[in-house]
């Protein structure tokens, strides 16, 4: 059963410049150390960072909350399986929702088209664990 579905759309100029202009600051507050190793590494390492922006957005939609609720950005971390595949983490209070709405998965799909990154998450029930311990 779905329990929720967000979609997001980021201009990769808006997310490159807010790490020029606030650098390390705005990356330790929305991006978890290995997310902000991942896009460093990438060849088009704003288009990276834009789409774990764009996936963080579109899960928070999904979950109706946003940033409220003491929900932060770190909380939710992007990652990728074995063959590429975007995955989410949650820590946090997004852990806690996830549990008591009972989240057993998250899909997360990722999509670039010049200068814009599109994000989709949609929550499913089931048995899965919803979430990693640190």
């Amino acid at each position: 059963m779905i329990l929720g579905t967000g979609i997001d759309i980021v201009r990769v100029e808006r997310i490159a410049n807010a790490i020029i202009r606030w650098g390390g600051a705005f990356e330790d507050r929305v991006f978890t150390a290995d997310e902000k190793s991942y896009c460093r590494g990438q060849k088009k390492s704003a288009q990276s960072f834009a789409g774990r922006f764009a996936v963080k957005e579109a899960v928070m939609k999904a979950f109706g909350t946003g940033l409220s609720e003491g929900v932060k950005w770190v909380d939710i971390e992007v990652t990728a399986d074995g063959i590429g595949k975007p995955t989410v983490r949650y820590y946090g209070r997004i852990q806690e929702m996830a549990a008591r709405l009972g989240v057993g998965q998250t899909f997360v799909s990722i999509s670039h088209d010049g200068d814009y990154t599109v994000a989709q998450a949609v929550l499913a029930a089931g048995d899965k664990p919803a979430a990693e311990e640190r």
